[in-house]
């Protein structure tokens, strides 16, 4: 979940390594630090809290060196300190490292270093375990060091290590969580993420499970675990740095928000053809590909499981096949009923989530034909899949998903509808219907951004509530755990979601004047059954806003509280129904004064268990 950011080449390293690592900073922000590489020693310098703490430290510094590495930390081992933050040297002086991951048995390697070789630590951490043991190890050439090192190290691990002794020279190693080299002009890069690099270039190679990468200025090499060259081609990056900025908004949520529109247009309109049906280009899930399956299993975390959720419901109603969704981190760990009748699907908005990524690995071992819903091209969980489906959201910089959750849900729908049709469950009629109102959506949500100033009125007065419920029937109750996930991730109020039906067995008993709840009430065939859980509520006198349809029964009950999204059908009202959840939330987050894009203890990237 950390970031690094690695560069050799002729040029200063330390402005361009701080650079990126604020492109990084979404993917942990607990500490940061840079080490360069110059005249045969290593100068590091590290701060806790924010990257802004540590370019105040080092500001009017003469930092020189022209191979470095930085990184920006979501602690997992040791609090975050100075001491703790990377990147952690070797008690010699000779290495340094940046890590991302965990070393599993560093406990272990730390007992041997200190008894065998008189190794002293200084820090809480597992990392310095890197440092230590390569420094032992090292007989003059770095990735021979790295290539033993890891021979001894178990886990899930990406570092970068750069030695005094050889101080053009940059080698990094990759075990499950993401790693990049980038190719510039007369200088090259590794990250975590292409965001950090996009200023810089736009070519990269994809490194994969066990290589090790070796950079100087002129050359990138990559070696597989028998240190035999590999021939990998390189991607070019279509994500601008543009994509990757704030363009005037305030805060990366914000327009992330602003830009679905746009996202669910892109996404759509790269999967229709021109004769109006749904194309799986470099998907070849075809009729008797579908007979062959006995269910369906949506495997994701987070925003990504609840866009699983209401693909549950878009699947069963329109293929009419069986689907069972789970959290990734518990399917890992049931034993899950998986096997060559099953079409297993990973959504993940990196693709490098570290649970969905293992989840994934254990469905195929067990047979199951897995396809993929991402965004990040050439991510891990597109690699590694049997089909991928791209969402278009763009670079996604803020912590709390937004326009990736909504091009999920167009993905999940799109999906639902083509192998509907394949397996002839639905009817042209009903096809050609769904994909208007999917084609209609960038609008409807445009319509409710341009009446933002009223949920922005809504959050001014409820901002400084300690807790908020969300209820929903049917595809609604899928909806509410998004809705109070993203509230919860960036203002801190206790939000929780639960089915409407289930209010009276229990939850109930917490309703009490001016409590909080949030109904949403799109379902048409459901409305009766929402407006008598509403008046339960309301007899309790709670405080009750409802998200309907323009026109519905509930919005016209007198007194209630509403916020109205346009028209749609019953099927597709979830990617219009969190567009005002999100604004919400953000506005709530706002009103509190909290840190929006970037909230406390969270990570963009989830690449550790």
């Amino acid at each position: 979940m950390c970031g690094i950011v690695g560069y050799t080449g002729h040029e200063n390293a330390k402005d361009i390594i701080i650079d990126g690592l604020k492109k990084l900073e979404y993917r942990g922000y607990d500490s940061a630090g840079i080490a360069l590489s110059d005249n045969g020693k290593i100068t590091v310098r590290k701060k806790a809290g924010r990257i802004s703490n540590l370019e105040e430290a080092i500001k009017g510094e003469k930092l020189e060196g022209t191979t470095g590495i930085g990184h920006t930390r979501w602690a997992t081992h040791g609090s975050p300190t100075d001491f703790n933050a990377h990147p952690h040297t070797s008690m010699d002086g000779n290495i340094a490292i940046v890590h991302n991951g965990i070393i599993e048995n560093y406990m272990e390697l730390r007992e041997e270093l200190s008894s065998k070789h008189g190794i002293k630590f200084v820090t809480e951490t597992d990392s310095e375990v890197i440092a230590q043991l390569i420094s032992v190890l090292y007989k003059g050439n770095l990735e021979d060091a790295v290539f033993e090192a890891v021979k001894k190290m178990r886990g899930a691990y990406t570092f970068g290590a750069i030695s005094a002794s050889e101080p053009d020279k940059m080698v990094a190693y990759r075990k499950d969580t993401p790693l990049i080299a980038g190719l510039g002009k007369d200088c090259n890069f590794i990250a975590s993420d292409m965001t950090a690099l996009l200023k810089y270039l736009d070519k990269i190679y994809l490194i994969e499970n066990g290589e090790t990468v070796v950079c100087t200025p002129d050359k990138i090499q990559i070696l597989d675990a028998n240190k035999k060259p590999v021939d990998r081609d390189v991607l070019k990056v279509t994500w601008s740095q543009e994509d990757a900025e704030k363009g005037g908004y305030q805060h990366f949520m914000m327009k992330e928000i602003n830009e679905q529109p746009k996202a669910i247009r892109e996404t759509l309109q790269r999967r229709i053809g021109k004769d109006g049906k749904i194309k799986l280009d470099g998907i070849s899930l075809t009729r008797e590909d579908l007979e062959k399956f006995d269910k369906i299993s949506i495997v994701a975390c987070g925003t990504a499981y609840h866009a699983g959720l209401v693909g549950k419901y878009a699947i069963e109603k329109m293929a009419r096949m069986p689907v069972e969704v789970d959290v990734a981190s518990e399917f890992r760990y049931r034993d899950p009923f998986v096997d060559e009748k099953t079409l297993f699907i990973a959504i993940s908005q990196s693709g490098e989530t570290l649970d969905t990524l293992m989840s994934l690995r254990e469905a195929k071992s067990k047979g199951a034909r897995v396809l993929s819903v991402v965004n990040v091209v050439g991510s891990s969980v597109a690699r590694e899949s049997d089909d991928v489906f791209y969402t278009w959201a763009g670079p996604e910089i803020a912590v709390a998903s937004t326009k990736a959750y909504t091009t999920q849900l167009v993905c999940m729908y799109l999906l639902a509808l083509y192998m509907g049709d394949l397996r002839g469950t639905i009817t042209e009629d009903y096809y050609k219907q769904v994909l208007k109102e999917l084609k209609a959506t960038p609008k409807k949500v445009q319509r409710i951004l341009d009446k933002a100033e009223d949920i922005e009125e809504l959050a001014k007065n409820l901002y400084n509530r300690d807790q908020i419920f969300f209820i929903g029937r049917g595809i609604d109750s899928a909806v509410a755990y998004e809705c109070s996930l993203k509230l919860k991730e960036v203002s801190y109020i206790n939000s929780f979601a639960i089915a409407a039906g289930e209010l009276k067995h229990g939850t109930i008993a917490l309703m009490e004047p001016e409590t909080i709840v949030i109904a949403l009430a799109t379902q048409d065939f459901l409305m009766e059954k929402m407006y008598s859980n509403i008046e339960e509520i309301r007899a309790r006198r709670a405080h009750v806003i409802a998200v309907t349809k323009e026109g519905s029964q509930i919005s016209k009950i007198k007194s209630l509280e509403v916020i109205r999204i346009p028209k749609c059908m019953d099927e597709v009202s979830p990617i219009l129904t969190i567009v005002p959840m999100q604004l919400f939330a953000y506005y709530v987050a706002r009103e509190r004064g909290e840190n929006i894009d970037k909230p406390r203890n969270l990570a963009k990237s989830v690449t550790v268990e």
